[in-house]
């Protein structure tokens, strides 16, 4: 089973969707902001994708954080700074019991997931 985490909103998040419907692959949505992320979930998340990767370092949010932080972020503060502000985890996140990805690239999707 597909796991796909994000903000409901989001477009990228959107195409991911999209794509998986049109594929007919079964998933199940995670909102973070719906539904919540707790620690342990993150953790599992941080298990699969580095935590370098999982953070957005667009996000509006990122930018308010101080500079001399995010300088010396480690992987604790990183998963601190994600439970507070989801917006902090990159979009879409997709988890299966063999895949990890971030982020949506058809052509990934197309390659790994069909």
């Amino acid at each position: 089973m597909i796991t796909l985490y994000g903000i409901k909103n989001c477009n990228t998040v959107s195409q991911a969707r999209k794509w998986l419907e049109r594929h007919d692959l079964d998933y199940q949505f995670h909102d973070f902001r719906a539904d919540g992320l707790n620690h342990d979930q993150l953790t599992l998340l941080a298990e699969r994708i580095p935590w370098e990767t999982l953070l957005n370092r667009r996000s509006t949010r990122w930018k308010d954080i101080p500079v001399e932080t995010r300088e010396n972020l480690d992987q604790t503060q990183a998963l601190k700074f994600m439970l507070l502000h989801p917006t902090l985890i990159k979009r879409p996140v997709l988890i299966s019991s063999t895949q990890a990805f971030v982020g949506f690239s058809e052509s990934l999707y197309q390659q790994q997931l069909t």
